[in-house]
């Protein structure tokens, strides 16, 4: 997330245009689950960790959150946000989750679509949104799955002569810590932990687990993206839920 790739604007323009297609990954694939995972908002102050553009704040706006701190460290995400998404009950705060000064006990619900994989010291930012959330509360957020995070380098898929998907290649599993890609540009930075360094981060900060999933295409998002139907084979997200129920 310090990284920041998202006011490059070459990197930018072309995340707007993917994310401006209703048909893609995330609208079909990660945020119906975000959604249906999401606790009871009525009255809630929630944290958006990784707001981007401003949907799922405003979501919670419009289904009875009473306040919505949501936080990004990208200028350009926040100017769309507020242009998209302004509502009146929704904080936009400049700043990457690593550096954000958060208010001791004050969330009852903490989420973040697809920011995880972009943190560095997961257990210090896990220790945050921790000391964030008031009694019994909510950590929802999703992150690429370990599977695609885990190969260091190489094409992920491997196909045979005629360019058909035979199957999908997993290494360095265990190999944990950086990784840098090409995604529209060079240089984009992310981080690979496996599954259970993702839930174990989780117990060991006071955390206790109440769903995982790993989102699975409908026939219908099929029909509109047939594609999509590769995650039938291998996923590319998990979303975690856990409550906050002890001190780290």
């Amino acid at each position: 997330m310090k990284q920041n790739i998202y006011d490059n604007e070459v990197f930018f323009e072309n995340y707007k245009a993917l994310r401006e297609d209703p048909v893609n990954y995330n609208e079909l694939l990660e945020q119906p689950e975000i959604k249906r995972m999401l606790p009871d908002l009525n009255g809630k102050h929630v944290l958006d960790i990784g707001c981007g553009m401003g949907d799922l704040a405003r979501y919670c706006a419009e289904h009875g959150a009473e306040r919505v701190t949501a936080i990004d460290p990208s200028s350009k995400m926040l100017q769309e946000a507020k242009l998209r998404n302004g509502h009146p009950a929704i904080d936009f705060v400049q700043t990457a989750l690593e550096d954000a000064v958060l208010k001791k006990e004050s969330y009852d619900i903490a989420v973040s679509s697809l920011v995880m994989h972009y943190v560095a010291d997961y257990d210090a930012v896990i220790q945050s949104i921790h000391a964030s959330l008031k009694e019994d509360g909510i950590l929802l957020f999703s992150t690429e799955h370990p599977i695609v995070t885990a190969r260091k380098e190489g094409d992920k898929w491997i196909t045979d002569e005629e360019g058909n998907r035979i199957h999908f290649a997993v290494d360095n599993y265990q190999e944990q810590g950086r990784r840098e890609v090409k995604w529209y540009v060079n240089g984009v930075v992310y981080y690979h932990r496996s599954f259970a360094a993702l839930c174990n981060g989780l117990i060991r900060n006071g955390f206790s687990l109440q769903e995982v999933t790993e989102p699975m295409p409908s026939e219908a998002a099929i029909a509109q993206l047939p594609r999509i139907d590769h995650e039938l084979r291998r996923p590319s997200f998990i979303i975690l839920k856990a409550r906050k129920t002890a001190r780290p």
